[in-house]
C-alpha cells in the first residue's frame, strides 16, 4: 500500500507550462474553464497515488501574478438553496468560502457571475450581499434557444445582453461551486465581448478526467465514469480528433456532443475556430505524469468498488437510483473486479458472522488487516480505530488505552442527560477520551501520535455508519465503505 504512481512535481511543471503556452497562443488573454474541484480533489489523489489534492491550486500559484479567478453560480441554484453534498452548505455559501480560500493563499478573485439570471428575488439579495462585501458581481441572462440558435446567441440580444466582466489579468480562471453553473457559457460570452472590443481572447478547458491520452477502458477512465455515474457521463473516443489527426483520444459524451455547436459559435465570434476537436480545447497533462501504471490501475479499481458501495448505500438511504448501481456494476465487469477485491470487505463480514453484531475491518499501510467488534463500551468503528492505533504504536492489544472508569461517565452523560439510546462510544467520543487520557498516560499519548499514519487506510463496516463516524473517518483521510444495511430494522435513522 501507499505506493506512488504519479509524479506531482512533474505534473505541476508541465501543467503550468502548457497553460502558459495557451495564453501566448491568443492575444495574451485566456479564459480557462476549470472542471471539477480546484482544491480538495480527493478523487484524483485516490486514483493517481501521488497526486496532491491541492495540486491545481499549487499550479495556479505558479501563475498567480498572471491569474485572476471568476466564480460562476447558477441563479436557480441560489433560488433552490442547492446544497453541496460533500460539505453540507448551500452553493451561495460555498461561493463565499471559495473566495476566502483563494484569498488566503494569495490568489486574486476578480468577481462573481450570476448565470441564468431571471429576476429571482433570492439572487438579488445575494448580489447585494456580495457588493456590500466589495465583490464585483455581474448578471448573465437566460438565452432562448441556447445552445442551438447560434445567430441569436452570438448577437447583441444573446451574449450581448450579458454584462461584460471587467478583468485585469491575462489568465482568467472560471470556476464554480459545482456542475451546471454555466462556466462554459460565461467563457464564450466573454469571448464575444472581447472580440467586439478588438481583443482576440482565447478559451481552453482544464478537466483532469477522463485522461485523454490513456486507453478508453483504462481503469483510471473507468473510475471517472463510476464517479460521474449520476451525471450519465460516458467516456468515448473523440471522433473529431480521430478525423483531424488520425490519433485516438478519449473524451466524454457531453463535450463531444456539444463540440459542433461550440465550434460554430467560435467561428461566429472570431471568424474561425482555433480547435479541430474537443480534445484540442483541453490542457490536461495528467496522463504524462503517471510513473507507475500498475499502481494507478490498482488504485482506480479500488475506487470503482468504493463508488459501488457508495451507490448501494445511497439507494438504501433513499437518495440514489438503481440505474447508477447498474452502470457501476457494468464498469466493474469491464475492470474485471468484484466487491471482494476490496480486501477489508471479507474481514468485516466474517467478523460480523462470528460475533452476531456489526463489525469493522481496517487495512493498515503495510497491508495488515485489523478488525473491530461491537461491545458494551464501544461501537465497532471506535474499536477498530483503537486497535489500529495500538498496532501502529507497537502497543499490546491487551493494554487499555482508556480506562473503563473514563468511558462510563461519558456513557452516563449520553444516556441520562443528552437523550441518547445507544451508550456505546462513537469514534469522535473515543478520540476525545483518548486525548484526555494522553494528558496523564504516556501509552495513550503514544497511541494518539499514530493518527496521522491512518491517512489513506481502507475501512469497511458491515452496517451503514452514523454521520458522526463517517465524518471522523473522512477527516482522518481514511477511505470508508459500508454494507448497504442498517444496524436495526427501524425506518428512521439518525
Amino acid at each position: 500500500m501507499n505506493e506512488i504512481g504519479f509524479d506531482n512535481d512533474k505534473y505541476l511543471k508541465m501543467q503550468s507550462e502548457r497553460i502558459q503556452e495557451r495564453i501566448n497562443q491568443f492575444d495574451n488573454k485566456l479564459y480557462l474553464e476549470f472542471g471539477g474541484k480546484l482544491f480538495d480533489d480527493y478523487h484524483a489523489s485516490r486514483v493517481l497515488p501521488g497526486f496532491a489534492p491541492d495540486s491545481k491550486l499549487k499550479m495556479l500559484m505558479q501563475l498567480s501574478d498572471q491569474a485572476e479567478i471568476v466564480i460562476v453560480i447558477n441563479a436557480s441554484d441560489i433560488e433552490k438553496n442547492k446544497i453541496r453534498g460533500d460539505l453540507g452548505i448551500t452553493y451561495d455559501q460555498d461561493v463565499l468560502r471559495l473566495i476566502d480560500v483563494f484569498r488566503e493563499i494569495g490568489l486574486y478573485v476578480g468577481s462573481v457571475v450570476l448565470s441564468q439570471y431571471d429576476g429571482q428575488a433570492a439572487v438579488d439579495v445575494f448580489k447585494k450581499r456580495l457588493e456590500m462585501l466589495g465583490i464585483k458581481t455581474y448578471k448573465h441572462y437566460i438565452i432562448a434557444g441556447y445552445p442551438s440558435d447560434i445567430p441569436l446567441i452570438v448577437s447583441d440580444e444573446g451574449y450581448g445582453k450579458n454584462e461584460y466582466i471587467e478583468t485585469k489579468r491575462p489568465l482568467v480562471v472560471i470556476t464554480a461551486p459545482g456542475p451546471g453553473s454555466g462556466k462554459m457559457a460565461t467563457c464564450l460570452s466573454q469571448l464575444y465581448h472581447e472580440y467586439k472590443r478588438g481583443i482576440k481572447a482565447g478559451y481552453a478547458k482544464f478537466e483532469t478526467f477522463p485522461i485523454w491520452n490513456l486507453p478508453l477502458k483504462h481503469p483510471v477512465n473507468l473510475a471517472y465514469e463510476a464517479a460521474t455515474a449520476d451525471l450519465n457521463d460516458i467516456n468515448m473516443i473523440d471522433p473529431f480528433h480521430l478525423e483531424a489527426y488520425g490519433d485516438t483520444a478519449v473524451n466524454y459524451n457531453r463535450d463531444v456532443e456539444v463540440f459542433p455547436v461550440l465550434n460554430a459559435i467560435f467561428e461566429k465570434i472570431a471568424g474561425e475556430s482555433p480547435y479541430h476537436s474537443p480534445t484540442d480545447m483541453g490542457v490536461n497533462m495528467a496522463g504524462k505524469s503517471i510513473i507507475n501504471d500498475d499502481v494507478v490501475c490498482e488504485a482506480s479499481r479500488q475506487e470503482i468498488i468504493r463508488r459501488y458501495y457508495q451507490a448501494m448505500c445511497d439507494l438504501r438511504q433513499g437518495r440514489g437510483e438503481k440505474d447508477i448501481i447498474y452502470k457501476i456494476e457494468l464498469l466493474m465487469k469491464q475492470a474485471e473486479i468484484g466487491k471482494y477485491d476490496r480486501k477489508v470487505v471479507k474481514y468485516a463480514l466474517e467478523k460480523e458472522e462470528q460475533t452476531g453484531d456489526p463489525a469493522t475491518a481496517l487495512q493498515l499501510p503495510n497491508g495488515q488487516i485489523l478488525t473491530g467488534k461491537t461491545s458494551s463500551l464501544l461501537g465497532a468503528s471506535a474499536a477498530v480505530l483503537l486497535n489500529a492505533l495500538k498496532e501502529l504504536g507497537g502497543i499490546s492489544h491487551k493494554v487499555h488505552l482508556i480506562s473503563p472508569v473514563v468511558i462510563q461517565p461519558i456513557q452516563n452523560l449520553k444516556i441520562k442527560h443528552l437523550g441518547n439510546n445507544n451508550p456505546r462510544l462513537h469514534t469522535d467520543e473515543i478520540l476525545i477520551a483518548l486525548s484526555i487520557s494522553a494528558a496523564t498516560n504516556p501509552t495513550a499519548e503514544l497511541a494518539l501520535k499514530q493518527l496521522n499514519k491512518l491517512k489513506g487506510c481502507e475501512v469497511h463496516s458491515s452496517v451503514i455508519l452514523s454521520q458522526v463516524d463517517e465524518q471522523i473517518f473522512k477527516k482522518l483521510g481514511i477511505n470508508l465503505t459500508c454494507e448497504p444495511k442498517y444496524e436495526t430494522k427501524k425506518i428512521y435513522h439518525k
